[in-house]
């Protein structure tokens, strides 16, 4: 659609209700509008849907358009409140294609079909590649890159319909293509193949062979400009979209929103690296503890069974304030007082030990945590199966009752909502080891129990991002009669000959074990998978070192292990078994993450999955380590 004075002219005649006039503005419109549509959902269905309603509210409100040269925009803007409505009300919008779309591009029913002669310029296998990619990516990100690659709209009107900063707009859209190189290289295409890929998507989603044949992008319009990509490659935010633009312009399925409040009881749950922090602030008067707040976001991508990232904010006591941040990207500590923002391989844990809660927490887990520690449930459960699950927890303050926060209606799959808007001024202090900064990391294990030999090799993602690509798994090798393995297939207990005699969920041998892309502390993983199985445990510092000696046990067993706090890591596991008033030894398993190695070390080769149809999958009541320990594997 051009701004031609026709088109103007067309604009003008059907604001004055000349019918015909409406009708050709209709038609004229529903092609270019489909492909809009289309290319950020990538569903037909949804697709004509939401043309049909914008059509319709189109006719109903345009005497309302005061400039006919702004037809165009306006419109836009009807539809892509339409789209955000579409994703909000509908859970698990990130379905695949529809069929129909898999056969290649826009349905025949649609605007107009491909013509034939590009269907044979581009491979059916080409384009799946690039559909699937563009659907892999997150709604948002699909969105910037539709309205710029391909509606040409400039940052500034790209920001003024999604109700934010410029600068915001050129951060998300250099992510946007961050994410989609990344994608395609997983795919085995160069970093040059970017631009080719939006023109070919471009072509693919076209509503007809002329407008394909139009499609072009010029390296010009991925630019963003030096400060918005380093400010997106460094993952700070100058410039904070606002909450209105979270609500508008983030579009995921299923985005529940909870809030609920804790009492002043709540353990004063701080990063361990605070002491160091505020021993180089200058002394201030202290605050009245009434006086103290703390909020934090708890949000689970996948619900609440899965990973939680969070958000903590608090007064500090000797004036300013704390913020922690906890997402799938690392992990981030700032104090107001020294505006030094620390970068850390751990994630948070208690000072006092005590274990992490969550607000999901089922009332089980809860009332055992509750009796061993002696202190009390901290927040009502809340339930959250669905994807995109947010809890927002307030307490403290010298308020009564205490204030309750209520959250309406945000999107919250980006991590935009999880971003601070980190001080020009503030110094970036990044202390993470190599493995911590990649993500991911090797396992190795050795060791032996009650006499047999132990080892093992395995991967892990250290951060909730690396969970795609460097997926966990792990084999374990039980003297040369039993095989162990884990991962995404699921988790098998193999004789010396290969016959499968167990068969498991995936992740049950990480139980009991780190697992730092779920997003809390090794620490705690260890102490709450214990207490899911209503195993006591205790837990000390070790003297003199930054580490943590967490003791488990079950009738005559005892599990030991020796828990890094600062690199948030399994030192070792020591077996023990009651004799009498006293304890022995019957093993010990240590735990290394070697740094670098040869590509062709074939013991860090991902384990195959085993053929195990026949066998009936089982849930492991207790815990494997336990089970180990007696000589009961299967």
């Amino acid at each position: 659609m051009d701004n031609g004075r026709g088109y103007i002219e067309l604009v003008r005649r059907a604001k004055l209700g000349d019918r015909e006039s409406i009708g050709n503005l209709a038609e004229l419109a529903r092609p270019r509008l489909y492909a809009y549509v289309f290319r950020i959902t990538l569903r037909d269905d949804a697709a004509q849907d939401i043309v049909q309603e914008s059509i319709l509210e189109m006719v109903r409100l345009l005497d309302k358009l005061d400039n006919a040269d702004r037809f165009w925009p306006w419109l836009r803007s009807i539809a892509f409140g339409k789209i955000c409505r579409h994703f909000k009300e509908n859970q698990r919008q990130q379905a695949a294609l529809s069929a129909k779309l898999q056969n290649g591009g826009p349905p025949k029913e649609g605007p107009e079909k491909i013509s034939a002669g590009l269907a044979k310029l581009l491979s059916d296998e080409l384009k799946q590649i690039i559909l699937k990619t563009m659907q892999e990516l997150k709604p948002n990100y699909r969105s910037v890159l539709v309205m710029r690659c391909y509606e040409q709209m400039e940052y500034p009107q790209i920001a003024e319909l999604m109700s934010c900063s410029e600068f915001s707009v050129r951060v998300l859209f250099h992510r946007a293509k961050r994410s989609l190189q990344r994608k395609l290289s997983r795919r085995g295409f160069g970093k040059g193949f970017l631009l080719p890929a939006l023109v070919l998507f471009g072509k693919i989603t076209a509503p007809t062979e002329a407008a394909a044949a139009q499609v072009a992008i010029t390296s010009a319009t991925l630019k963003v400009g030096v400060a918005a990509g380093v400010a997106a490659v460094a993952g700070s935010k100058p410039a904070v979209i606002t909450l209105k633009a979270i609500a508008v312009s983030l579009v995921v399925a299923g985005g529940a929103v909870v809030s609920t409040k804790i009492p002043a009881a709540w353990d004063n749950y701080a990063a361990p690296w605070a002491d160091k922090i505020t021993s180089a602030i200058r002394e201030k008067p202290a605050v009245p503890a009434s006086a103290l707040s703390e909020k934090c976001w708890y949000y689970y991508p996948q619900g609440a069974a899965g990973p939680v990232i969070m958000r903590i904010e608090r007064h500090n006591p000797q004036g300013g304030y704390f913020w922690w941040l906890q997402n799938e990207q690392a992990n981030y500590c700032f104090d107001s007082n020294t505006g030094a923002i620390y970068i850390k391989n751990s994630r948070m844990w208690d000072k006092d030990l005590s274990v992490c809660r969550l607000p999901t927490d089922k009332s089980g887990i809860s009332e055992f945590l509750s009796a061993l520690e002696g202190k009390p449930k901290t927040a009502e459960y809340i339930a959250g199966d669905e994807d995109g699950l947010l809890v927002a927890v307030e307490r403290g303050g010298s308020q009564t009752p205490p204030h309750l926060q209520v959250i309406h209606n945000y999107n919250l799959l980006d991590e935009e909502f999880f971003r601070y808007n980190w001080p020009a001024r503030g110094g970036v202090i990044d202390t993470r080891d190599p493995i911590h900064k990649q993500g991911w990391a090797y396992l190795e294990i050795t060791g032996q129990i009650n006499g047999e030999s132990i080892s093992g090799t395995g991967r892990i993602p250290l951060v909730y991002a690396a969970c795609e690509q460097y997926y966990p798994w792990l084999r374990l090798q039980i003297a040369d009669r039993l095989e162990v393995t884990d991962c995404l297939g699921g988790a098998t207990i193999c004789d010396a000959a290969g016959k499968v005699l167990g068969n498991y969920p995936a992740g049950t041998f990480f139980e009991g074990l780190a697992r730092q892309w779920m997003g809390l502390h090794t620490v705690d993983t260890i102490r709450r998978d214990a207490a899911e199985k209503r195993l006591r445990f205790e837990t000390k510092h070790l003297p003199g070192s930054a580490k943590a000696r967490v003791a488990v046990y079950k009738g005559n067993i005892q599990l030991v292990y020796t828990v890094d706090l600062e690199a948030d890591v399994i030192d070792k596991i020591e077996f023990l078994k009651a004799n009498g008033q006293e304890w022995l030894k019957t093993g010990e398993l240590a735990f290394s993450y070697p740094e670098k190695m040869g590509q062709s070390d074939v013991k860090f080769a991902e384990p195959r999955e085993k053929s195990y149809a026949a066998v009936r999958m089982e849930k492991m009541e207790e815990l494997w380590l336990i089970r180990l320990a007696e000589n009961k594997l299967p």
